[in-house]
Formats: C-alpha cells, sequence, structure tokens
C-alpha cells in the first residue's frame, strides 16, 4: 500500500498513458516514490511538449544524498514527500522530439539537464539569483517529479549539449558538480585561496574538485571515514585528516588542520552540515576568512560565537553552472569519473539495489543508473 492509502495498482492506474505525445511507442516508465524505502516502476505519463520544450529519453541518472533522505524519511530537511512522486534529477540523455520554437536542439543531441524551473519573473530570477525563485519547480524535489525516468520533457533552456569528449554519465554529474561551482563562486576561491573542505561524501569530493580547477594551492580535507580519505586524496587533496563526531574533540582536530596549512585557512566549506562540522569550520578558519555552509546534516545547528570577522555565507542549489561545468569536463581540468563507484540498470531489483547501497555509504560514492 503507498503513502495515502492509495494501492501501487490504483496508482498505476492514475498514472498510465496510453502514448506519449500520440506517438505509437512503448509505455514511459518511471521509479516512483510510494512511502519509506517503497520504490515502484510504474507506468508515467508525460505533460504534452510545449513549443519551448524538448522530450528527451533519459540514459544517465545519478543519486543524491538528497533522493536518499526523501527515500529514507519521506523528507530532506523542509521539503515532504506527501503523494507518490518520481525520484531523481541528477541527469543526461539523448533528445527525441523538439518543440516547435526551440531552434538549437535537434533530435539526437546529447544533453545535460539542469532540474530546477524557475518562473522568470519575479525579483530573485530578474536578479540572476533564480535557485532562490519561490516558484522553483525542481526535479525530485516534492511535490514535482523527477527524472528517474525513460523519458522526460523539459524545458529546451534548460537542455545543455554534451561536447563530444564528454560522456552521458559525465553529463548527469554537471548537477553535483554544480552545488561545488556555485560554492567556490559564492566564496570567491581564486588562485590565493587556501581550502579546508569538511565532509568527504559526493558534495565534498566536488567541492574538493571545483576548488582545485579555481586555483586553490592548498586543499585539505576532514572526514570521520578512512576510505573516503583515501578517496580524496586520490582525486588531489593536498592533505587529510581523521577527525571524530565527538564535539569534545574540535580544538585536538583544529590543531591537525592548521598544523598541515601553515598559512592558514582561508575558505572553509562544511559538506556536512551538523553542529560538530560547523563548530569545527568556524574555529579552524582565519580571523577574516570565510566559512560556506554547504550540507544540510540538521536543520537547525548551534554556532560558537565568533569574534574573529568569520563571514559565514550559505549556498542553496546553484545558478548558471552547466556551461562551466562541461567546460571544465570538456578541457580536462575535471574529471568526476572516479567519483561514479556503482552502476546499476534500470529495473525494479536494480533501483531497489541501487537506492539500498547509496544509503549504506561506505565506499560508494555516486550511484550511477544506465537506462
Amino acid at each position: 500500500m503507498g503513502k495515502g492509502g492509495m494501492s501501487d495498482g490504483d496508482h498505476a492506474d492514475r498514472c498510465c498513458g496510453e502514448a506519449i505525445n500520440g506517438d505509437v511507442q512503448q509505455e514511459n516508465m518511471a521509479a516512483w516514490l510510494l512511502g519509506v524505502k517503497n520504490l515502484k516502476i510504474q507506468p508515467y505519463k508525460l505533460p504534452n511538449l510545449g513549443p519551448h520544450d524538448v522530450r528527451v529519453r533519459l540514459k544517465a541518472v545519478g543519486i543524491c544524498g538528497s533522493d536518499v533522505h526523501h527515500f529514507k524519511n519521506m523528507r530532506c530537511v523542509d521539503f515532504i514527500v506527501k503523494e507518490p512522486m518520481v525520484i531523481g534529477h541528477e541527469c543526461a540523455g539523448i533528445i527525441e522530439e523538439v518543440g516547435s520554437e526551440v531552434e538549437d536542439l535537434v533530435p539526437g543531441d546529447r544533453v545535460a539537464l539542469e532540474p530546477g524551473i524557475s518562473c522568470k519573473r519575479c525579483n530573485l530570477c530578474k536578479q540572476g539569483r533564480y535557485n532562490l525563485c519561490r516558484k522553483m519547480k525542481f526535479f525530485g524535489s516534492p511535490p514535482n517529479n523527477g527524472c528517474l525516468a525513460n523519458q522526460v520533457v523539459h524545458p529546451g533552456d534548460l537542455c545543455f549539449k554534451l561536447p563530444d569528449n564528454v560522456s552521458l554519465e559525465e553529463g548527469a554529474m554537471c548537477e553535483p558538480l554544480s552545488v561545488g561551482i556555485h560554492a567556490c563562486r559564492r566564496a570567491n576561491v581564486c588562485q590565493e585561496t587556501n581550502v579546508l573542505v569538511v565532509g568527504a561524501g559526493p558534495i565534498g569530493l566536488v567541492t574538493l574538485l571545483a576548488a582545485r580547477a579555481f586555483g586553490a594551492p592548498r586543499i585539505v580535507i576532514a572526514d570521520v571515514n578512512d576510505e573516503r580519505l583515501l578517496i580524496a586524496k586520490s582525486l588531489g587533496a593536498d592533505a587529510v585528516v581523521k577527525v571524530s563526531t565527538n564535539i569534545e574533540d574540535v580544538a585536538e582536530e583544529v590543531a591537525k588542520i592548521q598544523k598541515v596549512l601553515e598559512n592558514g585557512v582561508d575558505v572553509t566549506f562544511d559538506c556536512a552540515g551538523f553542529n560538530k562540522t560547523i563548530t569545527t569550520a568556524l574555529s579552524a578558519t582565519r580571523p577574516g576568512g570565510k566559512v560556506c555552509l554547504v550540507g544540510m546534516g540538521q536543520r537547525e545547528m548551534t554556532l560558537p560565537l565568533a569574534t574573529r570577522e568569520i563571514d559565514v555565507i550559505g549556498i542553496f542549489r546553484y545558478q548558471n553552472t552547466w556551461p562551466l561545468c562541461l567546460e571544465f569536463l570538456r578541457s580536462g581540468k575535471i574529471d568526476v569519473k572516479p567519483l561514479i563507484t556503482h552502476r546499476f540498470g534500470f529495473s525494479q531489483k536494480e533501483v531497489e539495489e541501487a537506492f539500498e547501497t547509496s544509503a549504506r555509504g561506505g565506499n560508494a560514492i555516486k550511484v550511477m543508473f544506465n537506462l
């Protein structure tokens, strides 16, 4: 029985479409989140193709930490799943059909999809900060359906052509990489910025890659997990520091961090988002430095009083990042391929196994579906 008393069969009847946009073709299927740890592949009827839309056959879809939160808890921070929802937002695929007003895309183009559709009319959108739009419709963020499906309809201007040497999997990785790039932009990382990244999960690791691409000369990563620290080192971290989950260890751990970054920490990215990690970030950063809050581990955190003029800045998703992501990937300045540790197909069994694998963490960094 799905959430809200809806049976799987009832739900299938509700979403089932005989054809897509009038074409006689195989039924579009998607992974629907029906309840806690309850994912079912069921029919997904697509909306009609608008003049500025494209229909994309998905080929690569990644699992994000927020997807795992929805899978395990039916919520991620304040975003609560109240009815069945197609999950997923990291994706790339091949254009199958274009709307009448789409001029720069044609069927057969390989594209990476930016998953958020803003209103384009509010003051925030007009100021270029469309990621903060209150009317944002974001793939796989309730109540909006996501992209773990055979096909989706999406605005053409949010589909970015992949360079010839960039794979569809790498295209799907533009979404998590965008978080790291937006964080580095917000913190003004440059060739003179020594960086500390707290948390070596997928977002911490893409933040490491982005900071290096932005020119950071020294980057240190701190984490509780030895496996993750080894991966961080292999990706180019200059040093790694093993930390605990005990807040009483902060002073000792900060001393270790400051020892390996002798010139001081200019910017710290908290990519975990817990009381312990933000306390570490504020304590390790030099006077006049910056702490950027990236991870959302807790809804509320207690911050120590800072008297050293440290700027605390937040980020939420990203804005205008896909072109730079694709250029970094095309040029080889960033290589995201080592982050893809597990691959699955698109069957009921594999969808369940993939989400369980991602939820366990451990050596699973990025779990990717090949459709």
